[in-house]
């Protein structure tokens, strides 16, 4: 059975995982056995393969009838940014002042991909839907939507910093844009599923093949909170909030699996290519510094 999202989704995370900063290639026949440690088939690999070459994200190289990949300066950059937020995501927050961002829009219903990729970068700069047409962050965004704005040449827009008044009806407060209950029973059974994990690790009862998959769910389950949760701050969230324990525990098991997840990288890898193999090298949360 597959593990985790998208062969391409998966690919990208291992290559940042355990291929950081390099940029030298690795045969493809490698990153099809990486692919098959999570159940994906020869055939959907090398499928795979060609479709983030066709995107750019990787570069082909053949050397007689050896063909490689390596990242592209693009893929690069694209994982150092996503791996710096993922990481960083959760940390001790500074006190909150208050403040929130507010976009309103009016993008007409037959511009549906103008609308579409206007809230998709909503979302990915932590905005979240309030009303139709009104987005709100709890964080000072306004330089970067209004870039967003302009990029996409909507000019039927405003960007606010504002603050709640008051007395303002409880129906209306920013903080319902998000599903917090939702929210809460995820971090709720992150933590109850890589408890277990957890107690494994401390008995050492885990091998490096089982390191891989778990540690590379793990960082898949925590980026999709990063995508859901842009670091609400604690005062606007019922307490006890359960974001807190969900972080120390990814940090505990991301720094503690890595070494045996790059031990087994290591031994696929070089079943192929052992000059490559000595290169791959596994990171810790605290890798950006």
């Amino acid at each position: 059975m597959q593990s985790g999202g998208s062969p391409q989704h998966l690919l990208l995370t291992l290559l940042g995982d355990y291929w950081y900063g390099q940029r030298a290639p690795l045969p493809s026949a490698a990153l099809v056995a990486l692919l098959g440690e999570f159940g994906i088939t020869e055939i959907s690999a090398r499928a795979t393969l060609s479709r983030l070459a066709r995107r750019g994200l990787l570069e082909l190289s053949r050397e007689g009838r050896r063909t490689s990949y390596a990242l592209s300066g693009r893929a690069a950059q694209v994982l150092e940014d996503g791996l710096r937020h993922i990481v960083a995501f959760g940390a001790a927050q500074e006190p909150w002042p208050g403040w929130w961002t507010v976009a309103v829009f009016s993008v007409p219903e037959e511009q549906r991909d103008l609308r579409h990729a206007l809230r998709t970068r909503l979302s990915w700069l932590g905005f979240a839907s309030l009303f139709d047409g009104v987005w709100v962050c709890p964080h000072d965004r306004v330089a970067e939507i209004t870039a967003v704005l302009s990029e996409l040449a909507i000019d039927s827009a405003t960007v606010l910093r504002a603050e709640l008044v008051d007395g303002s009806p409880l129906g209306g407060h920013p903080i319902n844009a998000w599903n917090l209950d939702a929210l809460r029973d995820g971090y709720v059974a992150l933590i109850d599923e890589y408890s277990a994990v957890r107690l494994r690790m401390s008995e050492g009862r885990i091998g490096t093949a089982e390191a891989l998959v778990a540690r590379t769910a793990l960082m898949d389950a925590w980026r999709r909170f990063s995508s859901l949760d842009p670091d609400l701050p604690a005062t606007l969230l019922p307490r006890p909030w359960p974001r807190a324990r969900a972080k120390a525990l990814f940090t505990e098991l991301y720094d503690g699996l890595a070494l045996l997840a790059e031990q087994r990288v290591k031994q696929v890898v070089g079943r192929y290519d052992e000059d490559a193999a000595a290169l791959v090298r596994g990171h810790g949360s605290d890798y950006a510094g």
